[in-house]
């Protein structure tokens, strides 16, 4: 089972575009803080997320830098190949999305219990053409495990 579950707060205002198909995705980094801290290393992991659809719409409408939230998506690893060097990115696809804070005085927003849950994985290949520059594909070979 792929499933991860985040607490943090957004390092900038999230990144909106839209895809060839029209499709909005969302892309923004969140700072999670380690439970211990030691020595000479940060106590915050930066993760990046990515965010598709009405839940991208959401993103851009109601998450700014400095937001604490809690995101539940799934892992993912992507690679690709640039001038004969073979680069990795680790990525969360967030499916939900949850205000971990009090509301900003400045927002109106008319929910108590907002959060979008969107199902992601029936995004079909072409939906996604266009948003990645480099080709989505891990090669078994070099799975970590």
């Amino acid at each position: 089972m792929n499933k991860v579950l985040l607490m943090g707060r957004l390092t900038r205002d999230p990144e909106i575009r839209r895809t060839v198909n029209n499709n909005t995705v969302a892309n923004f980094t969140l700072a999670v803080n380690r439970r211990y801290k030691r020595d000479n290393e940060p106590d915050a992991d930066f993760i990046p997320v990515v965010v598709w659809g009405k839940l991208a719409e959401f993103t851009e409408n109601y998450l700014k830098k400095g937001r604490q939230i809690v995101v539940v998506g799934k892992l993912q690893i992507r690679s690709w190949e640039a001038e004969n060097q073979r680069h990795f990115i680790t990525e969360v696809i967030a499916d939900e999305i949850y205000f971990a804070d009090s509301k900003p005085k400045e927002e109106n927003i008319s929910n108590k219990n907002d959060y979008i849950k969107e199902d992601t994985s029936k995004l079909i290949d072409s939906e996604l053409e266009g948003f990645y520059e480099e080709p989505i594909d891990t090669p078994e070979d070099d799975l970590p495990f």
